[in-house]
């Protein structure tokens, strides 16, 4: 295989890069916004993120938990009750998304 065949086939890290791969996908940041805020509810997220199916915001808070940036918390009551919080290292992301949020809000008002 030739140097230029096997550098195609490595995969080129990059920190940012990487970040995008967590944050990248539809919604995600927007859910990390809502949870940066405050502690939420299923029902909560999906009543402030207008337009997101429930399966769609399921699957991404459960991808969420995966990687370690929120943590659920499953109360034993009927009916359940469940709370999703960013963990310590989602916290770290914290300064991050507000930033972000501020950004838009700056850049929107400018428009």
């Amino acid at each position: 295989m030739s140097q230029k065949g096997e550098q195609a086939n490595k995969k080129c890290f990059c920190p940012i890069e990487s970040i995008f791969e967590i944050i990248g996908r539809k919604w995600t940041l927007l859910i990390l916004c809502e949870i940066a805020t405050s502690t939420k509810r299923f029902g909560q997220l999906q009543k402030s993120l207008k337009g997101i199916s429930p399966k769609t915001l399921s699957s991404r808070l459960q991808e969420l938990e995966q990687i370690g940036i929120i943590s659920k918390k499953v109360y034993p009551e009927v009916p359940p009750r469940v709370e999703y919080a960013l963990t310590p290292q989602g916290e770290s992301l914290k300064a991050i998304i507000l930033s972000l949020d501020e950004w838009g809000k700056e850049y929107l008002s400018e428009k």
